[in-house]
C-alpha cells in the first residue's frame, strides 16, 4: 500500500505555521505546477493536484485540527475526499487567487468569457434536538438565474449574431509580454466571441437575471454552533453561462431551555429538595428524545453528577455520542412553616448528639485555628 506524504511536507511549511502561512506556500505550489503552464507534465499536474489535496485540508481549521491528532486515517473517517477532477480544485480555490484562478496566472486567458459566480452566504438556525438528529433545511436565496427568455444567450429571440471583429469569436486577445502571452477578456464582446443585433430586453443582453431560488442543505447531526458549511456549485451564476460560485452556510445553535453543550454531552441542573437529596427518591427528568426516571440516592449532595450514558450528542466526525450529565443542585428553603421549623429543630438537637464526621472535622480546625494551635 503507498504511503500517503505529509502534508505540512507538500506545502514546504512548519506544523505550527500559521494560516496566512499556508495560503501563500499552496499560492506558490499551484502557480508553479498549474497545468496551464505545464502542458502534458503529468508530474506537475500530479503535484498540483497533491497540493490542493493538502491545502483542503491544512487550510481548514477543523479538518487540519483532525489530520494533526489522527492523520490520513482520521480524515478518512471523517469523510474527507481529495479531488476527482481539476474543475473541483479550481471551483473550490479559484477566490485564494482573487477571484478567477486563470485570471491569476495569465490575466484572462483559459479564463476569459468562463468568471465563476460569486460564492454566496446565508445563516441557518437550529435548535438542539435538530443537531442530535442531523436534519434538512430549505433556504430561500437571492441569486442570478439564466434569463428565461434569451436562454442565456443575451439577445432577443430570432435576432442575428456577428462575430465580434476585435477578437475574431475567440472571446479573448492576445498581448505579449517577455516570455509569457497574456490573454484578457474581449472588451467589445464581454468574452461572448459574438455580438447581438438586439439585445434581450428582459436581461438586458447580460445572460442572467436576478431570482429567488430554494436550496435544500444537508446539516450533519452533531454539528458546533458557529460552524460554516460550504455547499458546491449552489452560489451567484457566471459569466457567459461559467459555473456557479459555492454557497457558504453557518449555522448557529439556539439556547436550550433544559441543557447547555459541552463538546458532545449535554447537562442538565436538576434542583431537588433538602428532603428528597436526604432520603433519596426518583424524579422523571428531560432528554433530547423523551423524559427518563433517574434514582436520587439517599445523602446526595449538591452538584453531584450523575451520568446517562449515550443520551448526548452524535460527534460530527462519527466517534461515538456523547453523554447527558444530570447535576444535582440540592435548595434550601427560603420560607418554612411553623410545623417544618419544629422539626428541623427537633433534627438538629439529633445532630449535635450524633455529629458527623466531616463536621467534626470542620468545627475542630476552626477552634484551632481561633486558639491558635
Amino acid at each position: 500500500m503507498m504511503v500517503k506524504a505529509d502534508y505540512y511536507s507538500i506545502l514546504g511549511v512548519e506544523r505550527n505555521a500559521p494560516q496566512d502561512d499556508i495560503k501563500k506556500a499552496y499560492r506558490k505550489m499551484a502557480m508553479k505546477h498549474h497545468p496551464d503552464r505545464n502542458p502534458g507534465d503529468k508530474e506537475a499536474e500530479r503535484r498540483f493536484k497533491e497540493a490542493a489535496e493538502a491545502y483542503d485540508v491544512l487550510g481548514d481549521p477543523e479538518k487540519r485540527q483532525i489530520y494533526d491528532r489522527y492523520g490520513h486515517d482520521g480524515l478518512k473517517s471523517a469523510g474527507v475526499r481529495g479531488f476527482s477532477s481539476f474543475e473541483d480544485i479550481f471551483s473550490a480555490f479559484g477566490d485564494i487567487f482573487g477571484g478567477n484562478i486563470f485570471d491569476a496566472f495569465f490575466g484572462g486567458g483559459r479564463g476569459a468569457g468562463l468568471r465563476r459566480g460569486a460564492n454566496l452566504r446565508c445563516e441557518i438556525t437550529l435548535n438542539l434536538e435538530e443537531v442530535a438528529k442531523g436534519v434538512e433545511k430549505t433556504i430561500q436565496l437571492r441569486r442570478h438565474e439564466l434569463c428565461k427568455t434569451c436562454h442565456g444567450a443575451g439577445a432577443e429571440p430570432g435576432s442575428k449574431k456577428t462575430t465580434c471583429s476585435m477578437c475574431q469569436g475567440r472571446g479573448e486577445i492576445q498581448q505579449a509580454q517577455g516570455f509569457f502571452v497574456v490573454r484578457r477578456t474581449c472588451p467589445q464582446c464581454r468574452g461572448h466571441g459574438e455580438r447581438v443585433e438586439k439585445p434581450c430586453a428582459e436581461c438586458k443582453g447580460d445572460g442572467r437575471v436576478v431570482g429567488q431560488a430554494e436550496i435544500a442543505i444537508k446539516i450533519p447531526a452533531g454539528i458546533q454552533d458557529g460552524t460554516r458549511l460550504r455547499v458546491g456549485g449552489e452560489g451567484d451564476l457566471g459569466d457567459n453561462g461559467a459555473p456557479r460560485g459555492d454557497l457558504f452556510c453557518d449555522v448557529f445553535v439556539k439556547d436550550h431551555p433544559f441543557f447547555h453543550r459541552r463538546g458532545d454531552d449535554i447537562i442538565c441542573e436538576l434542583p431537588v429538595s433538602f428532603v428528597e437529596a436526604a432520603l433519596g427518591t426518583e424524579i422523571e427528568v428531560p432528554t433530547l428524545t423523551a423524559k427518563e426516571k433517574i434514582t436520587i440516592k439517599p445523602g446526595t449532595q449538591s452538584h453531584d453528577l450523575i451520568h446517562l450514558r449515550g443520551r448526548g450528542l452524535p460527534n460530527v466526525h462519527g466517534r461515538g455520542v456523547g453523554d447527558e450529565i444530570i447535576q444535582v443542585v440540592v435548595e434550601v428553603p427560603k420560607k418554612l412553616t411553623e410545623k417544618q421549623e419544629e422539626l428541623l429543630r427537633e433534627f438538629a438537637e439529633t445532630e449535635n448528639k450524633h455529629v458527623m464526621p466531616k463536621k467534626t472535622g470542620f468545627l475542630e480546625k476552626l477552634k484551632h485555628y481561633f486558639e491558635g494551635e
